[in-house]
């Protein structure tokens, strides 16, 4: 039995036929290398170019936090839901970070499944 994080795919493990589909289907994440404890900054997500429809489109977008000193992670910022043909997967998070951590994306397309990228954020006081 495979643990659940072997079955994600990122850059720096995908391998084989999954080498192919690294660009358009790999979440690229925008937001602030440096934020200020306790102030709002932007968190962008987007993921493609990538087909919308039906038969083939990007699901699910999820959003963990991992927060450095914390006893149990990681936090579960957000989940958003897209529906084929009227939701591109390209979105906008307004976050609040109190700690230092690793933002971690996960997107699902129905056809190739979950990819994740993720990136490092420093909380200033």
């Amino acid at each position: 039995m495979e643990f659940f994080g072997k079955l994600i795919y990122t850059p720096e493990k995908a391998s084989g036929e999954a080498v192919s589909k690294i660009e358009s289907h790999t979440p690229k994440i925008e937001a602030p290398d440096i934020v200020k404890k306790g102030k709002l900054f932007e968190l962008k997500v987007a993921v493609g170019p990538h087909p919308n429809t039906v038969q083939h489109s990007i699901r699910k977008i999820e959003v963990y936090y991992y927060e450095k000193e914390r006893a149990f992670n990681p936090i579960h910022l957000a989940t958003i839901r897209l529906t084929p043909e009227y939701a591109e997967p390209n979105v906008k998070l307004v976050l609040n970070l109190k700690k230092s951590g690793i933002m971690y994306v996960i997107a699902y397309c129905n056809l190739h499944g979950l990819w994740e990228s993720r990136k490092e954020i420093k909380v200033e006081k």
